[in-house]
């Protein structure tokens, strides 16, 4: 990893040394059912806030690309709702997604700033945390695509019930690893679309990936016409494996994971509209859960140093929510079916999990990366 250390520190003092010392004026974008309004947007470089205001019939995510990478996020975001989104952008040309994915995308120009405002911390401290967190992304990426082609291999045979037990999995390296993994916006979508991206739902012939072949499973109890399927996802993650491998991890994503991984439990996850066929929703929570304290594990000591009562306050919360998982752990390792638990239960769970998340999304601010 040494020979990277170079490249991270780079990378930090791009995304750093861009930092506007003042927040700028928002910048409004709605998204309706047939795509954003302005659908071109002009912004300097250096820090935006942007307004997304969802005037959709679909929660939707609002996303900057830059080619098939995406830049920045913003996840979840409910009808008739705003939400704001900090990115530290660099002068060029991006893209910004637009609801239904058959929607056309947005364009979005960044110019040269007039001048760069500094920085916030020193590049340097983030440089240990960043490689070995490298090292973790890759050992999951690895098991990832190891688990998945023991998965595809059991539906292309027909052994339905042995691809049941592996579906979740191989999800789990994916779900601890996803704000890496999703960086790359086509193989996300690819793998993890789900249904209500498409105007069809899950009769649209663009539904594939891995919730393709739960429906299939589950819903349909066959493996008839999923062989194609389960050939797309082997490939992308193949693929997948490979971009990593060359990918040098933006701090702001690395930092802004933990928070990621948690909102997305929160916001979504817990409803149970993910793994909404095969109800393994309880493997997804846990991974995203594992993913987001080994961020905030890797970061520990740096925080420690500015704010101690924050980390003692999240590894309160951590624990809670880790002791609450705990209480649905099956004798095989696994986790009981979500349908299995209460309304009681559910919301047992949902309330330290948003605790969790709001903590977490001041992460990036208390590392001086928003």
């Amino acid at each position: 990893m040494t020979a990277r250390w170079p490249a991270l520190v780079a990378a930090f003092l791009l995304s750093a040394g861009s930092a506007s010392a003042q927040s700028p004026e928002p910048v409004a974008v709605t998204v309706t059912d047939r795509g954003c309004e302005p659908a071109a947007l002009t912004v300097p470089a250096g820090k935006s806030v942007f307004k997304i205001s969802n005037k959709s019939r679909r929660v939707l995510e609002w996303e900057i690309l830059q080619g098939t990478m995406i830049v920045e996020e913003r996840e979840n975001i409910i009808p008739g709702f705003v939400q704001s989104l900090s990115a530290t952008l660099q002068p060029g040309s991006y893209e910004m997604t637009c609801g239904l994915l058959s929607n056309p995308k947005g364009t979005l120009t960044v110019t040269a700033a007039s001048a760069a405002a500094p920085g916030a911390p020193d590049p340097m401290a983030l440089v240990g945390p960043l490689a070995a967190y490298k090292l973790y992304v890759m050992g999951e990426v690895e098991a990832f695509h190891s688990r998945t082609a023991a998965f595809v291999a059991a539906v292309k045979a027909g052994r339905i019930a042995e691809a049941k037990t592996l579906y979740p999995q191989a999800r789990r390296h994916y779900e601890r690893i996803e704000p890496v993994a999703s960086l790359f916006n086509d193989l996300d979508k690819s793998m993890d679309v789900r249904a209500d991206d498409f105007e069809k739902k899950d009769a649209d012939p663009g539904f594939i990936g891995f919730h393709r072949l739960e429906k299939g499973l589950w819903a349909d109890n066959s493996t008839e016409g999923l062989s194609a399927h389960a050939d797309r996802l082997l490939a992308d993650a193949t693929e997948l494996k490979r971009r990593i491998a060359d990918l040098t991890i933006p701090p702001a994503r690395m930092v802004g994971g933990a928070a990621g991984l948690i909102e997305e439990v929160a916001a979504t996850k817990i409803s149970g509209e993910e793994d909404r066929y095969s109800r393994t929703d309880l493997w997804d929570f846990h991974a995203n859960v594992e993913g987001s304290r080994k961020i905030f594990d890797l970061l520990r000591p740096l925080v420690a140093s500015r704010d101690p009562d924050f980390v003692a306050r999240t590894e309160k919360n951590f624990s809670r929510v880790e002791t609450l998982l705990a209480k649905y752990r099956t004798e095989d390792g696994g986790f009981a079916p979500y349908d299995s638990l209460s309304d009681r239960d559910r919301n047992a769970l949902k309330g330290p999990i948003t605790v969790l998340a709001e903590d977490l999304s001041t992460l990036r601010g208390k590392l001086g990366l928003d």
